[in-house]
């Protein structure tokens, strides 16, 4: 019996517009549990999960049947809908446009997990800004500063 097999392992990171700090720490549990529910219905595995007041990582375990981009789209569209329908942020929450997006073979899952789940540890010493520009030149991906967020300086 043939089959697909597959090991794909994505990092996602995307930011609250404008880079403002509205997710907090009395619903960031719930939202985070209301994203993973998004990704789960969509058939695919969440492995860490977690961020900062202006951003989100998310590691996913993803089957190949499944565009990246339609599930960020929807993880964006329903996770912004949600904040707005608990009246979590008294501000007006959106997501930025954009995401960027990581991929990681078996080995470095242990490494990125620990990563993710420390990121109130990390950004003590880094900004989202370095940590972003981090992340794209070790991917040796090209890029513009001015394209990449809108950054709050």
């Amino acid at each position: 019996m043939s089959g697909t097999f597959s090991q794909l392992y994505i990092q996602v990171i995307f930011a609250v517009k404008n880079r403002e700090s509205l997710i907090h720490s009395s619903w960031e549990e719930e939202l985070y549990k209301y994203i993973t529910g998004i990704v789960q219905k969509k058939g695919q595995k969440i492995l860490a999960i977690n961020g900062m007041p202006d951003h989100v990582h998310i590691l996913i375990g993803m089957k190949p049947n499944c565009s990246l981009s339609d599930l960020v789209r929807e993880v964006k569209k329903s996770s912004n809908d949600f904040i707005k329908e608990k009246k979590f942020s008294k501000h007006k929450f959106n997501w930025q446009e954009g995401y960027g997006a990581f991929s990681y073979n078996h080995s470095n899952l242990e490494k990125v997990i620990a990563y993710i789940m420390n990121q109130k540890k990390h950004h003590k010493k880094r900004t989202f800004k370095e940590e972003y520009i981090d992340f794209m030149q070790k991917f040796s991906i090209d890029f513009k500063l001015e394209y990449l967020f809108e950054w709050l300086e």
